[in-house]
Formats: C-alpha cells, structure tokens, sequence
C-alpha cells in the first residue's frame, strides 16, 4: 500500500488551530513507539486560549497533536473555561490514567479513513 504524508486537522473549524499555540506539553518524543504499522515519534498537548471572560476567566481549546510516519493528527482534546494550568491538569490525568495510548489510537484510526 503506497502512504503518502498526510497533515490532519480534525476539528469542526480549522481555523481555530492555524496559529502558534498558547503552551505545549509534549508527552512523547522518542521516536521508537509503535502502534500498528505507524512509528509515533511525537504526541503533545496544545492549548490555544480563545478568548477572556470577566468571571469565568479564560476559554482553552486543548487539542491532541500526535505525528507519526505517515501523517500527523491534530484533534480536540478538551475546551471550555477550565480556569488556571488547564493544560497542566489535561496532563497529569493523561500520563496517570494511561489515556497517551487512546490519544495515540485515535489519532491513527483518523489517520487510516483519510489514507485508505
């Protein structure tokens, strides 16, 4: 099966995304995993701070970001007013709770509907 490079960005809206984001968390960067057929050489968490609000403070869009040999996925993880550190917590419950390995899943079932 020929793979061609595929940038996804699975999100309603795109746009939101088509900036340099707020903060990173990167929770992988080895470049050895594998899952399937695809080598993850990146998985991160992104916040994007969309807007303030006066007493709910600030709107985050915390997407999922994972790269692997065939493509890259970029999809939503959480957003709403989560308050301060939200990117920080989104973290921590991910790496305590084994929730890297269903982001990395996700992202290579989305990668596999746009490749086939």
């Amino acid at each position: 099966m020929n793979y061609y490079y595929m940038n996804i960005i699975d999100l309603h809206d795109p746009q939101r995304v088509k900036r340099t984001p707020d903060e990173i968390e990167v929770l992988l960067s080895s470049g050895t995993f594998i899952q399937d057929e695809f080598i993850i050489s990146t998985v991160e968490l992104r916040l994007y701070n969309e807007r303030v609000d006066e007493k709910l403070g600030n709107y985050s869009l915390i997407t999922s970001f994972v790269e692997t040999d065939k493509g890259s996925v970029e999809m939503i993880y959480d957003e709403g007013f989560r308050g301060e550190e939200s990117l920080l917590r989104a973290t921590a419950f991910l790496t305590s709770n084994l929730g890297i390995s269903g982001l990395i899943l996700r992202s290579i079932i989305s990668l596999r509907e746009k490749i086939t």
